[in-house]
């Protein structure tokens, strides 16, 4: 069974960098054809996709949060990670870690956030000082 868990801090000052970590079982993130992305909800609204690695290591953003978010990933530990800087508190929310297979759509697959087949229970992040 595929499994997706979310980590890091739940709190982070204003101005400083969200750092989230999400560790995969049950496949590699190196498999063929995933890719594996960060999703975050505010209570009241959409699902709003933030960026995804693939399989290859290749990277895209949401265009309005390119400037500040860096997607990485650790293969020898199976993970991902986020790191979005410049934080403020309008970047409070749940964020979620997910994976899709299949990259029938070239560098755009994945990017729709309801369009995954794996996801992390989410992690209350909160921006404050």
């Amino acid at each position: 069974q595929v499994q997706l868990q979310e980590s890091g801090p739940g709190l982070v000052k204003p101005s400083q960098t969200l750092s989230l970590a999400c560790l995969v079982s049950g496949v590699s993130i190196t498999a063929t054809d995933y890719s594996w992305s960060w999703i975050r909800q505010t209570p009241g609204t959409e699902l709003e996709w933030i960026g995804a690695i693939t399989y290859l290591g290749n990277t895209n953003y949401r265009p309005s949060l390119r400037s500040r978010t860096s997607i990485s990933r650790d293969t020898s530990k199976n993970q991902f990670t986020l790191q979005l800087s410049s934080v403020t508190p309008e970047d409070t929310a749940v964020y979620y870690c997910a994976g899709r297979y299949g990259l029938e759509y070239g560098d755009l697959s994945g990017r729709d956030a309801t369009d995954q087949d794996y996801w992390g229970q989410g992690t209350q992040v909160t921006v404050s000082s």
